[in-house]
């Protein structure tokens, strides 16, 4: 968990503001969701996608991987696959 944490730490840079809703799972997008799903396949019973703090590394993560999306191609990400 201190590596997803560390990679957080690089890739999002300081807090995010309060505008993304990340708390209930009814709010993930589908990449989101694939995250978890990993976290809970190969993380080996040590990482709780549910966790909140995990949870924020993740969204500060996948932001990161939206921009880039962005930036490399001037396109928006379809909304089903961003939140």
């Amino acid at each position: 968990m201190d590596k997803l944490q560390g990679l957080a730490s690089k890739l999002g840079g300081g807090s995010s503001s309060g505008s993304k809703q990340t708390s209930s799972s009814g709010n993930e997008d589908y990449v989101d969701k694939f995250v978890d799903s990993a976290e809970t396949k190969f993380g080996g019973g040590k990482i709780d996608p549910h966790s909140q703090k995990v949870r924020d590394a993740n969204e500060k993560a996948t932001d990161f991987a939206r921009g880039k999306f962005e930036t490399a191609t001037g396109k928006k990400v379809p909304e089903k696959f961003s939140n």
